[in-house]
């Protein structure tokens, strides 16, 4: 049956629809031009780093100057090239069968952050934008995350509080001024937060200024740490 069906449906890339080996896969074209973050990394943001892993915590410049509520972050990819192409189809092209490969991604970046345990939490969205979009992209990957890993899930513990404008073309400290105070606990979700170690997902980080928010959220819910997982990063090189 499933030689008949490959043959009905040969696996085709997610990106460029060139056919494949298996489901669900890039192209080996696509996968070069897939700026997937290897190597050394920033402990806080999944920036990549110059130099070698040796195993000890290291640090872009923007987290050893900017007072980062989190604990840890990583990021799967680059928000270049064919990173930003893929983010772009998920995030406005109703490309919902990308949060199954993004899962495998955003599960191999984030391997040595998670922890037994941890509540698997989407950044929200304004219900107006969900009401428009349909679906909220970041619970998409949040969800297929969660299911792969073992963890568990609450796409709801955090909520918009006001919709705030786009972020596009506002400098770090808009952002972080158009973000303040705008995501809040659910008021029925309060305790799922309390003592556990939250895993914040989006799908791309730019400042960090919408994840701080989330971030303060929760612990301000008394969450015991808060490390945060992107699909793809910003990075000033990028």
């Amino acid at each position: 049956m499933q030689s008949a069906l490959s043959l009905l449906f040969p696996p085709q890339c997610i990106s460029c629809g060139e056919p494949t080996d298996a489901d669900f896969g890039l192209c080996g074209p696509c996968w070069r031009t897939t700026p997937f973050i290897t190597g050394l990394v920033c402990d806080r943001c999944g920036a990549p780093l110059p130099g070698e892993d040796e195993g000890r915590a290291e640090y872009c410049d923007d987290c050893l100057t900017l007072a980062r509520p989190w604990q840890r972050g990583r990021a799967a990819m680059l928000y270049t090239d064919n990173g930003r192409k893929l983010v772009l189809a998920l995030k406005h092209g109703d490309r919902l069968d990308l949060a199954r490969p993004a899962s495998d991604w955003l599960l191999r970046a984030a391997r040595p952050i998670v922890t037994p345990g941890m509540l698997v939490v989407p950044v929200p969205l304004h219900w107006t934008r969900l009401l428009r979009r349909r679906f909220n992209q970041s619970a998409e990957l949040s969800k297929a995350l969660a299911r792969k890993a073992g963890l568990d899930h609450c796409p709801d513990l955090l909520q918009r509080a006001r919709r705030t404008a786009s972020q596009d073309g506002r400098d770090r400290d808009g952002r972080f001024r158009n973000v303040a105070g705008a995501i809040r606990l659910h008021p029925r979700r309060g305790n799922m937060a309390r003592d556990r170690d939250i895993l914040l997902v989006d799908d791309v980080m730019t400042s960090g200024a919408t994840l701080a928010a989330a971030a303060d959220a929760c612990l301000g819910a008394g969450a015991a740490s808060v490390s945060v997982l992107v699909l793809a990063r910003v990075a000033k090189d990028a």
